[in-house]
């Protein structure tokens, strides 16, 4: 019997569509909340923990880290400290940015300008470089302004970006997340290097990735072929959608609920400590407080009033009764899981209710003051509840606090340098992406200078020289003995100074669904790469 070619053709079809509905049937989609959005696709828009790792699902750095926060070759295939201020990196050949287009040296060169851009919110990350210079179409040589032993640990969260997408949608300046330029292109739209692509974008709604398929690395372990994301700001909202199966991973999860997870079928919990620290910042640098009822002066400028707020909070009360003891309280800005990390700054104040009054009095204040609160409640756990309670221990004192809790976009917008630094006490969290001490010192304890972008987020405006000296000395040492002799040295003075009220090394605390391969990094970050579905 002849079949004929309608015949063939016919059957050709069928198995075509066939295949596609197998081929859809198996393509594996994994569903993430968050409490939050990504605040930007723009990776130089908010030096941010959730936004900057959720963006390097898409774009990539030099060097990275892997699960266990091991620095691995990204884009560079290797670099070498030729010199005290000289770095070399060979780049990695055959790497295609989404739209196709190769990724060389020039692109380094554009991306690392790009942060020193206006509205760059990573301005202390290219300040590491005085001057990056273009080899070859695959090597770069780094000029630091002084030596520096950890350069390719400072940049793991310096996205490279490609130059001719860039000027191509006239994005080559860094998105300005107080919303002066809201419309940059690179603030929906993005072109990486990394493993998935951007097809969809709707702010606070939806953010859609799908595989890149032709991303350099083909031995990573995720078999993701979509991820749909989704914020989801109510608690008892993101735990019943992921007990439901509507998500298969859910950041964060409230502390209380941890049992209910281990005791639902088919999730659980998971909650490894974080690199990260949570903190009070008080502004101790204007000469009055932009939201206080004492006017003429700024009380946060005495000392004994800072100190005051210290001994006033309770943060083993807090870490049982809001946190049901998963935080590590601490008396410093350090996490414990930092290098350079030592109890002689690390351990909690003692609280001292009763000392901290008398310390207002002497310092003028005997009927206290009111002074305003700014927070985020929905960027870090139980962030909102804290504030209430650090609120609550304040009062006793006799200092007022009018609490403002934002949602993290609008949190962010107010309360950051380059958005104006519209704020009087505020809380804040932070990882030092170089999971080194230096890092926070540079960026939470050294006096604030806008050139070399020292002190970019001492938001307080805390400012010591002799500490600001000790940083100095300790981003070229290189013994690493007398480095952290000096970061020792430094976070004492800091604490003597009661330069800030720490609170406390929060947990990680995600759901999963039981089926799912994760890994969870000491960072907080979702590494897709790292993500296997059944």
């Amino acid at each position: 019997m002849r079949i004929t070619p309608l015949i063939k053709r016919s059957a050709l079809a069928l198995a075509i569509c066939a295949a596609t509905v197998a081929g859809t049937a198996h393509a594996k989609t994994l569903h993430w909340a968050y409490q939050g959005d990504a605040t930007s696709m723009d990776p130089m828009a908010l030096n941010e923990t959730f936004t900057l790792g959720f963006q390097g699902n898409i774009y990539e750095t030099l060097a990275g880290y892997d699960g266990e926060m091991k620095l691995v070759p990204l884009l560079a295939e290797s670099w070498e400290n030729t010199e005290p201020t000289k770095w070399v990196f060979k780049l990695r050949k055959g790497v295609k940015f989404h739209d196709g287009s190769p990724f060389t040296a020039d692109d380094v060169i554009f991306s690392w300008k790009r942060s020193m851009t206006p509205g760059s919110d990573m301005k202390g990350y290219g300040a590491k470089a005085s001057e990056v210079k273009k080899i070859d179409d695959h090597t770069i040589e780094v000029i630091t302004p002084t030596p520096n032993p950890i350069l390719p640990r400072e940049w793991t969260f310096l996205y490279i970006m490609s130059k001719s997408w860039s000027e191509k949608n006239k994005t080559t300046e860094a998105t300005n997340v107080k919303g002066d330029n809201q419309g940059n292109y690179a603030n929906l739209h993005a072109n990486g290097t990394g493993p998935f692509v951007l097809v969809e974008r709707q702010p606070d709604v939806k953010t859609t990735l799908k595989r890149f398929d032709g991303y350099w690395n083909k031995d990573i372990k995720t078999n993701i072929d979509e991820v749909v994301f989704q914020p989801i700001t109510q608690e008892a909202t993101r735990v019943a959608a992921l007990i439901s199966g509507e998500m298969d991973i859910v950041q964060p999860v409230p502390v209380q609920d941890w049992k209910r997870l281990e005791d639902a079928p088919g999730v659980k919990p998971l909650t490894e400590p974080e690199a990260r620290t949570v903190f009070i910042g008080m502004d101790q640098h204007r000469d009055e407080l932009l939201y206080s009822n004492i006017k003429g002066k700024n009380p946060f400028k005495d000392a004994r009033v800072r100190e005051a707020v210290v001994l006033a909070v309770d943060i083993n009360a807090i870490n049982q009764k809001i946190m049901r003891g998963a935080a590590k309280p601490l008396g410093s800005l350090v996490a414990t899981s930092v290098n350079g990390y030592d109890a002689s700054y690390g351990e909690p104040y003692k609280p001292d209710p009763a000392r901290a009054k008398k310390l207002l009095a002497d310092a003028g204040y005997p009927d206290g003051f009111t002074v305003t609160l700014d927070c985020p409640n929905d960027r870090y756990v139980n962030d909102e509840k804290i504030c209430q309670a650090v609120a609550g221990m304040l009062a006793r004192i006799g200092i007022k606090i009018n609490l403002l809790a934002q949602t993290k976009s609008k949190y962010f917008g107010k309360i950051l340098l380059q958005a104006g630094n519209d704020t009087s006490m505020y809380m804040l969290g932070w990882t030092p992406s170089s999971t080194d001490a230096h890092n926070v010192l540079l960026n939470l304890a050294s006096c604030r200078d806008s050139k070399t972008a020292a002190g970019q987020f001492n938001l307080g405006g805390y400012c010591n020289p002799k500490v600001d000296e000790l940083t100095n000395k300790i981003g070229v040492e290189t013994d690493q003995a007398k480095r952290n002799a000096m970061i020792k040295e430094a976070f004492e003075i800091v604490r003597k100074d009661y330069g800030y009220l720490p609170l406390h090394q929060q947990p990680m605390s995600w759901g999963i669904k039981d089926s799912l391969q994760v890994v969870q990094r000491a960072d907080d970050v979702l590494d897709l790469r790292n993500v296997v579905m059944p």
